[in-house]
Protein backbone atom coordinates (compact mmCIF):
# COMPACT_ATOMS: atom_id res chain seq x y z
CA UNK A 1 0.00 0.00 0.00
CA UNK A 2 1.50 3.30 -0.76
CA UNK A 3 1.87 6.49 1.02
CA UNK A 4 -1.20 8.08 -0.24
CA UNK A 5 -3.09 5.52 -0.44
CA UNK A 6 -2.18 4.96 3.06
CA UNK A 7 -3.16 8.57 3.95
CA UNK A 8 -6.41 8.52 2.35
CA UNK A 9 -7.87 6.10 4.46
CA UNK A 10 -6.43 7.44 7.48
CA UNK A 11 -10.23 9.57 7.71
CA UNK A 12 -12.06 6.03 7.78
CA UNK A 13 -9.78 4.28 10.12
CA UNK A 14 -10.25 7.11 12.59
CA UNK A 15 -13.88 7.65 12.20
CA UNK A 16 -14.57 4.05 12.61
CA UNK A 17 -12.41 3.51 15.75
CA UNK A 18 -14.09 6.69 17.11
CA UNK A 19 -17.58 4.70 16.12
CA UNK A 20 -17.27 1.68 17.75
CA UNK A 21 -15.69 3.34 21.10
CA UNK A 22 -18.94 5.52 21.86
CA UNK A 23 -20.12 4.56 25.09
CA UNK A 24 -23.78 2.88 25.29
CA UNK A 25 -26.58 5.52 26.11
CA UNK A 26 -26.88 6.08 30.17
CA UNK A 27 -30.34 4.18 30.98
CA UNK A 28 -32.53 6.44 32.63
CA UNK A 29 -35.46 5.62 34.70
CA UNK A 30 -39.02 4.55 33.28
CA UNK A 31 -42.64 5.68 34.33
CA UNK A 32 -45.60 3.91 33.18
CA UNK A 33 -49.11 4.98 33.57
CA UNK A 34 -51.76 3.29 32.90
CA UNK A 35 -55.38 5.03 32.73
CA UNK A 36 -58.27 2.60 33.09
CA UNK A 37 -61.87 3.83 33.34
CA UNK A 38 -63.66 2.01 35.96
CA UNK A 39 -67.23 0.23 35.26
CA UNK A 40 -69.01 1.85 38.22
CA UNK A 41 -69.72 -1.29 39.67
CA UNK A 42 -67.19 -2.94 39.57
CA UNK A 43 -64.21 -0.54 41.46
CA UNK A 44 -63.92 -2.49 44.60
CA UNK A 45 -63.45 -5.56 42.46
CA UNK A 46 -60.55 -3.12 40.42
CA UNK A 47 -58.84 -1.54 43.92
CA UNK A 48 -58.43 -5.56 44.56
CA UNK A 49 -56.78 -6.08 41.46
CA UNK A 50 -54.74 -3.06 41.92
CA UNK A 51 -53.85 -4.11 45.07
CA UNK A 52 -52.29 -7.58 43.74
CA UNK A 53 -50.58 -6.31 40.83
CA UNK A 54 -48.75 -3.67 42.63
CA UNK A 55 -47.45 -6.42 45.01
CA UNK A 56 -46.69 -8.32 41.77
CA UNK A 57 -44.81 -5.98 39.79
CA UNK A 58 -42.35 -5.11 43.19
CA UNK A 59 -40.95 -9.00 43.15
CA UNK A 60 -39.26 -7.90 39.61
CA UNK A 61 -36.00 -6.66 39.51
CA UNK A 62 -35.58 -3.35 38.60
CA UNK A 63 -38.86 -1.96 40.04
CA UNK A 64 -38.61 1.55 41.59
CA UNK A 65 -42.05 1.84 43.53
CA UNK A 66 -45.77 1.90 42.24
CA UNK A 67 -49.27 3.63 43.17
CA UNK A 68 -52.82 3.74 42.30
CA UNK A 69 -54.36 7.28 41.96
CA UNK A 70 -58.27 6.87 42.47
CA UNK A 71 -60.68 9.32 40.63
CA UNK A 72 -61.39 12.72 41.51
CA UNK A 73 -65.16 14.08 41.70
CA UNK A 74 -67.38 13.13 38.98
CA UNK A 75 -64.44 10.50 37.39
CA UNK A 76 -64.08 6.68 37.26
CA UNK A 77 -60.47 6.97 35.76
CA UNK A 78 -57.91 5.07 37.53
CA UNK A 79 -54.39 5.33 37.04
CA UNK A 80 -51.85 2.71 38.06
CA UNK A 81 -48.15 3.78 37.90
CA UNK A 82 -45.00 2.09 38.19
CA UNK A 83 -41.41 3.05 37.80
CA UNK A 84 -38.53 0.99 36.68
CA UNK A 85 -35.05 1.12 36.64
CA UNK A 86 -34.37 1.37 33.06
CA UNK A 87 -36.16 -0.06 29.94
CA UNK A 88 -34.19 -3.53 29.96
CA UNK A 89 -36.11 -4.14 33.14
CA UNK A 90 -39.63 -2.65 32.16
CA UNK A 91 -39.57 -4.89 29.00
CA UNK A 92 -38.83 -7.94 31.37
CA UNK A 93 -42.69 -7.22 33.57
CA UNK A 94 -44.11 -6.00 30.26
CA UNK A 95 -43.23 -9.75 28.58
CA UNK A 96 -44.28 -12.00 31.76
CA UNK A 97 -46.58 -14.27 31.77
CA UNK A 98 -47.53 -12.81 34.99
CA UNK A 99 -48.51 -9.54 33.75
CA UNK A 100 -50.32 -11.46 30.93
CA UNK A 101 -52.30 -13.22 33.23
CA UNK A 102 -53.25 -9.94 35.27
CA UNK A 103 -54.23 -8.19 31.78
CA UNK A 104 -56.81 -10.86 31.24
CA UNK A 105 -58.80 -10.73 34.72
CA UNK A 106 -58.89 -6.88 34.30
CA UNK A 107 -60.37 -6.30 31.18
CA UNK A 108 -64.32 -7.32 32.27
CA UNK A 109 -63.38 -4.59 35.10
CA UNK A 110 -62.96 -1.38 32.72
CA UNK A 111 -64.50 0.48 29.71
CA UNK A 112 -61.14 2.04 28.46
CA UNK A 113 -57.55 2.41 28.86
CA UNK A 114 -54.93 4.24 27.86
CA UNK A 115 -51.04 4.07 28.30
CA UNK A 116 -48.38 6.97 28.85
CA UNK A 117 -44.75 6.61 29.27
CA UNK A 118 -42.09 9.23 30.71
CA UNK A 119 -38.23 9.04 30.98
CA UNK A 120 -36.05 10.77 33.03
CA UNK A 121 -36.88 14.16 35.00
CA UNK A 122 -40.32 13.48 33.71
CA UNK A 123 -40.35 10.67 36.18
CA UNK A 124 -40.48 13.09 39.35
CA UNK A 125 -44.29 12.83 38.55
CA UNK A 126 -46.44 10.51 39.60
CA UNK A 127 -48.86 11.14 36.93
CA UNK A 128 -47.35 12.35 33.59
CA UNK A 129 -48.73 15.58 32.09
CA UNK A 130 -50.97 14.60 29.79
CA UNK A 131 -53.99 13.92 31.87
CA UNK A 132 -54.29 17.54 32.41
CA UNK A 133 -53.50 21.15 31.49
CA UNK A 134 -49.13 21.00 30.94
CA UNK A 135 -49.32 24.50 32.36
CA UNK A 136 -50.22 22.97 35.94
CA UNK A 137 -47.39 20.67 35.84
CA UNK A 138 -45.02 23.48 34.89
CA UNK A 139 -46.47 25.77 37.74
CA UNK A 140 -45.67 22.82 40.30
CA UNK A 141 -42.44 22.25 39.37
CA UNK A 142 -41.15 25.91 39.37
CA UNK A 143 -42.71 26.14 43.12
CA UNK A 144 -41.56 22.98 44.61
CA UNK A 145 -37.68 24.37 42.79
CA UNK A 146 -38.36 27.83 44.11
CA UNK A 147 -39.22 26.62 47.72
CA UNK A 148 -36.00 23.49 47.58
CA UNK A 149 -33.55 26.57 46.23
CA UNK A 150 -34.57 29.08 48.69
CA UNK A 151 -34.25 26.43 51.77
CA UNK A 152 -30.54 25.99 50.77
CA UNK A 153 -29.50 29.51 50.59
CA UNK A 154 -30.76 29.80 53.69
CA UNK A 155 -30.22 26.94 55.51
CA UNK A 156 -27.20 25.33 53.64
CA UNK A 157 -25.29 28.58 52.21
CA UNK A 158 -24.25 29.92 55.48
CA UNK A 159 -21.81 26.81 56.59
CA UNK A 160 -20.52 26.47 53.13
CA UNK A 161 -20.18 30.35 52.26
CA UNK A 162 -16.44 30.08 51.98
CA UNK A 163 -16.52 26.94 49.87
CA UNK A 164 -15.46 27.07 46.01
CA UNK A 165 -18.32 28.58 43.95
CA UNK A 166 -17.89 25.17 41.10
CA UNK A 167 -18.19 23.31 44.63
CA UNK A 168 -21.31 25.39 46.18
CA UNK A 169 -23.04 25.35 42.73
CA UNK A 170 -22.48 21.36 42.86
CA UNK A 171 -23.55 21.04 46.05
CA UNK A 172 -26.81 22.92 45.31
CA UNK A 173 -28.06 21.20 41.88
CA UNK A 174 -27.04 17.55 43.97
CA UNK A 175 -29.46 18.77 46.62
CA UNK A 176 -32.32 19.89 44.02
CA UNK A 177 -32.28 17.10 42.19
CA UNK A 178 -32.53 14.82 45.17
CA UNK A 179 -34.56 16.60 46.70
CA UNK A 180 -37.47 16.49 43.64
CA UNK A 181 -36.66 13.05 42.90
CA UNK A 182 -37.99 12.48 46.42
CA UNK A 183 -40.84 14.63 46.73
CA UNK A 184 -42.31 15.45 43.48
CA UNK A 185 -44.31 12.04 43.53
CA UNK A 186 -46.01 12.58 46.50
CA UNK A 187 -46.71 15.98 46.04
CA UNK A 188 -47.94 15.16 42.54
CA UNK A 189 -50.10 11.95 44.39
CA UNK A 190 -51.06 14.62 46.73
CA UNK A 191 -52.30 17.80 44.00
CA UNK A 192 -53.54 14.41 41.21
CA UNK A 193 -57.00 15.58 40.64
CA UNK A 194 -55.58 19.46 40.51
CA UNK A 195 -52.95 18.37 38.12
CA UNK A 196 -55.32 16.61 36.20
CA UNK A 197 -57.48 19.37 35.86
CA UNK A 198 -60.26 17.29 37.85
CA UNK A 199 -61.16 16.09 34.10
CA UNK A 200 -64.98 14.57 33.54
CA UNK A 201 -65.44 11.63 32.28
CA UNK A 202 -67.56 12.41 29.45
Amino acid sequence: MTVSTRLRSLPERLTGTLMTRQPAPAQEPVTVTVARVVRPEQQDAFARWAADVQELVATFPGHLGSSLLRPGPGSDEYHLVYRFRDDESLAVWERSPERREALDRVHQLVEDERVARAVGLQTFFAVPPQPGPAWRSWLLTVAVVLLFTSTFQLLVVPFVGDWPWPARLLLSAAYVVTALRLAMPRVSRWLGPWLQGSRRRR
